[in-house]
């Protein structure tokens, strides 16, 4: 499958038989928006930089919420959790979702808010690849998310939802996750492609440039 970055925590997954969308963002979040295709979209949250579901052309079905779905060859597990530490009261409930997708499983987290039980860890095992939010002020920081790296052990980490120069909000830059991994800076690559048959042995983390 190929993974693109188009923003924030948006991404195009484009498997053998189906094409997900996670997150949509509005235009005025700043990235170059455009409109895509897509048959799935995972909506973590309201806030409009995560539900803009007017971008996505085509007969699209949208995950919302935590359950169980089977759709086109892809098996989509949405675990309920929260925008914040306060149990949602701050900034409500995010839910995660658990991708497998051509013999890989993916985990997208959504704008996860606050440190992960074991309960729900033990349901995020055996990550093929992990998409998470370093970027502090709205969800986890660069510590916590470099802590939830060690706890899950995935193969692959894409960080998403940092500050870039087209972000119109003010989040933590990518760098302060990256030292706190004991990384230094990672040159972006425009795509990411992963077969069951290349998951990496050890985790290895891969920074996307977002699509322009």
């Amino acid at each position: 499958m190929d993974i693109t970055w188009l923003g924030h925590s948006c991404f195009r997954i484009k498997g053998k038989e189906v094409v997900i969308i996670t997150d949509p963002f509005s235009a005025d979040l700043g990235y170059p928006f455009s409109r895509t295709k897509a048959n799935i979209v995972t909506v973590s949250h309201g806030h409009p930089g995560h539900s803009n579901i007017d971008m996505i052309d085509g007969e699209v079905k949208v995950l919302n919420g935590p359950g169980e779905y089977e759709l086109g060859g892809a098996f989509i597990t949405g675990y309920g959790s929260f925008h914040d530490g306060t149990s949602g009261n701050d900034r409500g409930r995010n839910t995660i979702y658990m991708i497998e997708i051509d013999g890989v499983t993916l985990c997208h987290l959504g704008d996860l808010g606050h440190p992960l039980t074991s309960e729900v860890e033990e349901d995020l095992s055996d990550i093929g690849v992990l998409f998470l939010p370093v970027g502090g002020v709205s969800t986890i920081d660069g510590g916590v998310a470099s802590e939830l790296v060690r706890r899950l052990a995935p193969k692959v980490v894409i960080p998403m939802h940092f500050q870039t120069p087209a972000c119109a909000r003010t989040l933590d830059p990518l760098d302060v996750f990256l030292k706190k991994m004991g990384l230094k800076e990672i040159a972006p690559q425009p795509k990411f492609s992963i077969t069951r048959a290349n998951v990496p042995l050890t985790t290895q983390v891969v920074v996307l440039s977002y699509q322009r």
